[in-house]
């Protein structure tokens, strides 16, 4: 009976930790909260450093975090004096830790590097990859990818496509392909089956 309650209570704790490691992994994933000038290959993104103008952009509330006399200020746009910056163009650093900008000077020495950085990244807004489909400002945003059905037969080395429409041959009207390519057809005149020749 003991043991009966030992493995119980493991296969609970397990399945709690199961549970929680599921809902972890989709609770870190925010690919359709960053920016379209955000560069590619980030499944989860909190901010995103700029070393040309040493400021943030905090992606959870879309905010950008800069120095002003002193102090840190927050701000939904960027203000005029960095009105020549380019995002698109700009290099960005993807920092996943709390409140990077009061370590600021270790993010200015470590990427002091990539500031008037000549290279380009691949950016958000001209990647193909549909999982960014779902970030607003995409070309393709919230449009699902086409998908091509194949069924492949059991047969050894031949595939199948179903219900390809192939182009026009009897009068205009299209002909279905299903799949019976090499049987003949059958005319079915006066309730009998003749094999056309």
């Amino acid at each position: 009976m003991k043991k009966l309650v030992l493995f119980a209570a493991v296969l609970m704790v397990s399945l709690f930790g199961i549970n929680n490691a599921k809902a972890q992994v989709s609770l870190n994933i925010n690919i359709g909260a960053q920016p379209v000038w955000g560069p590619t290959g980030y499944n989860h993104v909190d901010y995103y450093y700029f070393p040309d103008i040493n400021a943030y952009y905090y992606v959870p509330t879309a905010q950008y975090i800069y120095p002003n006399g002193g102090r840190w200020v927050w701000v939904s746009n960027l203000p005029a004096q960095y009105r020549n910056f380019d995002l698109y163009r700009a290099y960005k650093v993807v920092i996943n830790e709390p409140k990077p900008y009061l370590r600021n000077n270790i993010y200015v020495t470590r990427y002091s590097k990539y500031k008037n950085y000549g290279g380009r990244q691949a950016i958000i807004r001209d990647s193909r990859d549909t999982k960014y489909y779902v970030v607003k400002g995409h070309p393709n945003y919230n449009q699902r990818p086409e998908r091509n059905v194949t069924v492949i037969d059991n047969r050894p080395n031949r595939v199948v496509r179903k219900n390809v429409i192939r182009p026009a041959q009897n009068n205009g009207r299209p002909e279905f392909n299903n799949g019976h390519d090499n049987r003949p057809e059958r005319d079915n005149r006066k309730g009998r089956d003749h094999e056309r020749h």
